[in-house]
């Protein structure tokens, strides 16, 4: 195993890893730190809890939006169900409200 140490948020960590890994977990440590800085800057003045939550919710944010973009569209939606045809439902009723409406604009204003 080798050991390596990882600066985030102005905080140097040892952490230790497979052999040859060294160089993929300070990269990934970078990612971190930046997004500490970035927390940090967004909110200010928050405690070292506060700040890695938020780095750790700006990455989770940054992973979910690529994995939605990676994703295959989702399947079309079923056809509709064959179920009674509205078109003469609507035209009945589309031809009652004209009548209705014929029959208020003759109507004498004091009836």
């Amino acid at each position: 195993m080798a050991e390596v140490s990882v600066e985030v948020a102005g905080r140097f960590y040892p952490l230790t890893c497979r052999d040859g890994e060294e160089a993929h977990l300070r990269l990934i440590a970078g990612l971190v730190d930046a997004k500490a800085k970035d927390a940090a800057r967004a909110v200010g003045g928050v405690n070292e809890t506060r700040q890695m939550l938020l780095a750790a919710l700006l990455l989770a944010d940054e992973l979910n939006d690529r994995r939605l973009a990676d994703a295959p569209p989702p399947p079309p939606l079923p056809a509709a169900q064959s179920g009674p045809d509205l078109a003469p439902i609507l035209e009945t009723l589309a031809e009652r409200i004209e009548t209705l409406a014929e029959r208020l604009e003759n109507k004498p204003a004091n009836a």
